[in-house]
Formats: C-alpha cells, sequence, structure tokens
C-alpha cells in the first residue's frame, strides 16, 4: 500500500470532496433529528456521491460540541449508522467551534506520515436535541432510587429535596472559567476594541447578500445535500433556511441588543444563530487520488491552533493563528487569494481584522510586525456562520468545502480559513487550488 512505501516520509494531503446538510436554525426543520441522524446522513451521501469503496476507508474522525449523552462516541457510532465496514476505526474530538477543523487537521497528521490513505472526517450539532440536565440532588436521589428494592425506599431517595432541585438545567453556552457567555464576550471585544455597531451591521448584511447571491447563482448546489426529513418524509430540506435575502442595514439598526440591552451593540442579526447540520470531507494522500482517479478539490498547505487568556479578548485566537499557519506555509497575508473567516460574531470578524492589522496587537503578541490588512473584498465571498448557520461541530468542514469551491469560482490559488473557539481558542488552516 501507498502508506507503507511512504512511512518514512511526509506526504501532501488532498482534500477531494466536501459536502454537508441544509444548516437550519434549531428548532425548525431538524427538529426532530439527532445529531446523530445527520451526521450519518451526510456521511452515506459523501460515500455515494465520491464514488469511493467504503472499504477503502481506513478512518473516521468525527466531532460534536454539545454531546449526545446516549451515543457520546459520535463518530464511531456515525461509521455504524452509516452502513460503513464495521473494520473503520474512528474517534471523536471536540475543540469547541473548531471542531471538525480539529478532526480535518487530526486525520491529515494520519495521512501525512502513512497511518492511514483514506479518511472521512467532519462534524454533527443539533441544538434542537441539547441535553437537559438534572440539579445535582436529583440526580443523586435518582442513583439512591435505582438501588433501592422497595418502593418506600425508592421514595425515601427524594424526600429531601427542595422545589429549586427539580429545576431542569440546560447547557450553558459560557466560559466555566469567566463566567461570561459567547455573547457577553463578544460584547466585550465591541467595547474594547471601538467596534461600532453600524460596522457590525454592515459585516451581517453583506453575510446575508452574500449567501443569498452565491444560493440565487447555483454555488451551493453541490456542496449541500437535500434531506427527506423523517418520520414522516414529506418535507424536503433542500436550502439553509437563516439566509435573508430581503434584509436591510435599516432592518438590521432596528434590532435591540441581546447581552447589554442599555449600551450594547451586539444583537440577533449580527451573530450567528443556533443552529443544526451536518458536515464531512473526505481526504486522501496526493498519491491515493491519483491511484482512484479522484481529482481533488485542493490541499492542505499548512494549518495552526493557538490561545489566549479567555478573560481577555475571548474570541481573538484566529489572530494568534493565523500567523503561525502562514508561516508555517512559507506565505505572508498578501500572498493569500481569498479569506474564509468563521463569523461567530461581527463584532469577532471585526476585531479579529483589526488586530491582524494592528502595530499595538502586533507587540502584545510579541511580533516583530502586524500580520497585514485583510481585503473585505475577498472576505467570505459567500456568506458566513451570520447568515449559512453555525451548527458548532459542522462549521469548519462547511468553511474548508465552500473555500475551496470559491477559489475554483474565483479561479483564485491560496485561501486562509480561520474558526475562533471557547477557551479562547483559535484555528487556521492555509488552502490551495488543486
Amino acid at each position: 500500500m501507498a502508506r507503507e512505501k511512504q512511512r518514512n516520509g511526509h506526504r501532501r494531503v488532498a482534500i477531494v470532496r466536501g459536502l454537508r446538510t441544509p444548516f437550519v436554525k434549531a428548532g425548525t426543520d431538524f427538529a426532530k433529528l439527532t445529531a446523530l441522524d445527520l451526521g450519518r446522513m451526510v456521511v452515506q451521501e459523501l460515500v455515494q456521491r465520491a464514488e469511493i469503496d467504503p472499504q477503502e476507508i481506513d478512518q473516521v474522525v468525527f466531532g460534536q460540541v454539545i454531546p449526545t449523552l446516549t451515543a457520546p462516541s459520535i463518530a464511531r457510532e456515525v461509521v455504524l449508522a452509516a452502513g460503513l465496514p464495521r473494520k473503520i476505526e474512528a474517534f471523536t474530538v471536540a475543540r469547541a467551534c473548531a471542531t471538525s477543523i480539529q478532526a480535518m487537521t487530526t486525520a491529515a497528521n494520519a495521512i501525512s506520515v502513512g497511518e492511514a490513505d483514506v479518511a472521512l472526517v467532519g462534524g454533527t450539532e443539533s441544538m434542537s436535541d441539547a441535553p437537559i440536565f438534572t440539579s445535582r440532588p436529583l440526580a443523586q436521589a435518582l442513583v439512591a432510587a435505582s438501588k433501592a428494592r422497595s418502593l418506600p425506599e425508592k421514595l425515601k431517595a427524594f424526600q429531601t429535596l427542595k422545589p429549586r432541585d427539580l429545576v431542569p438545567v440546560p447547557p450553558a453556552i459560557a466560559e466555566y472559567s469567566t463566567g461570561l457567555t459567547m455573547g457577553e464576550s463578544a460584547e466585550k471585544m465591541a467595547k474594547e476594541n471601538g467596534i461600532s455597531r453600524q460596522e457590525q451591521d454592515a459585516i451581517a448584511f453583506a453575510s446575508h447578500q452574500n449567501a443569498a447571491r452565491a444560493w440565487k447563482d447555483g454555488f451551493f448546489d453541490a456542496q449541500v445535500m437535500h434531506v427527506v426529513v423523517p418520520p414522516k418524509y414529506e418535507k424536503v430540506s433542500q436550502k439553509d433556511n437563516i439566509v435573508r435575502e430581503d434584509t436591510s442595514l435599516e432592518a438590521l439598526s432596528q434590532l435591540r441588543p441581546v447581552f447589554d440591552r442599555k449600551y450594547g451593540t451586539v444583537t440577533a442579526g449580527n451573530a450567528s444563530p443556533l443552529t443544526d447540520g451536518a458536515a464531512a470531507l473526505l481526504l486522501m494522500s496526493e498519491e491515493k487520488a491519483k491511484a482512484l482517479g479522484l481529482e481533488p478539490l485542493g490541499y492542505l498547505r499548512a494549518h495552526a491552533y493557538a490561545a489566549t487568556d479567555p478573560g481577555d479578548q475571548l474570541l481573538q485566537g484566529p489572530a494568534y493563528a493565523a500567523p503561525i499557519a502562514l508561516q508555517r506555509a512559507g506565505m505572508k497575508l498578501s500572498d493569500i487569494d481569498l479569506v474564509e473567516m468563521h463569523e461567530a460574531f461581527a463584532a469577532q470578524v471585526a476585531s479579529n481584522i483589526q488586530a491582524l492589522a494592528s502595530k499595538e496587537f502586533a507587540r502584545k503578541a510579541g511580533w516583530s510586525a502586524p500580520v497585514g490588512e485583510v481585503d473585505r473584498t475577498r472576505l467570505n465571498l459567500s456568506g458566513g456562520s451570520i447568515s449559512i448557520g453555525h451548527p458548532f461541530g459542522a462549521t469548519g468542514a462547511r468553511i474548508v468545502t465552500q473555500a475551496l469551491h470559491e477559489l475554483k469560482r474565483q479561479n483564485k490559488n491560496t485561501v486562509l480559513c480561520t474558526v475562533c473557539a471557547a477557551g479562547g481558542l483559535g484555528a487556521a488552516v492555509v488552502l490551495e487550488r488543486a
């Protein structure tokens, strides 16, 4: 096999195909589906569209941010549910919003050093099916009751509970270390970095306009599968349902701040919504793709991860990761043709763009000079997470697929993709066109 011959050398990693489900607002089209349902669907469809023998797949790396408690090993469950050969080894990864970037680079490293020839990677998320927890006292009472041998003993386990112990505990999208939600952290960044409401709304408006235009032009047709929604199979989800072609700067400006109602600038309109969806990528060594007669979408040239203090600028990780990825690629920002930046919040996008060009930020980061200016006419040309949606575990794979198709559409060669993530983490990858 190719991987045996190349074990001592590093091989070029090809991204052969990418696919996703429509990304839909939580509680809508996919409300009755689980993350496993969505992951299974996209994997099955990707393998069929790639026309690859499933026996060729060596490894599956998949991720999920809000875990399904009944199926925590989502990667292995996707293999089994999708009907792939059971011999395929699989493991689950998590890096918050950069989870499917982590899945991709982990598998790419395995392919690069010859541990695998073919890998299927991605992520899935169902915010419609987020786990609801019980309080600690109620959980302990339930465990005690399950061990009791008689009805009186079972009832006794609940006698010390207080009314507040019976209240369900929803998952918190907040930093454990700071107690701040993502939105509150974005609001903090907007204030500290001087990011205006007008700039945030302009970024959101561009996101919707670009995504709507891309859908109208048929750009997403090859990237997004149709989902016939069970259990009645009467509804077909064909496209993202968050994109607003008819939105306007005036309409966005009328929305009220969510996280700081008196002085804030972050609204539901300039932030990404809770979303359901899944996305997957098919990776191979360059040699394997040639042997199978497959033409890649592109290649992974370099990647990097970085971290910053969550209590400082939580979503500023991309500004730290991007220069490392560029350095590893042997490139400067000015050499890059396109930029795809995850839009968790418009304030976060503007803050990272500002940081990359800032001499003050460069000194803070210990760099000799700023990374450079991001040309906004080359940023997120077919929309971003604000308009398309953000299923946490799937966004990275969506961005990679979209970026490579955008290179082809624009007849360009290189793209820098960045993703901010909880915990002050950031991811960056440099991709090149096949």
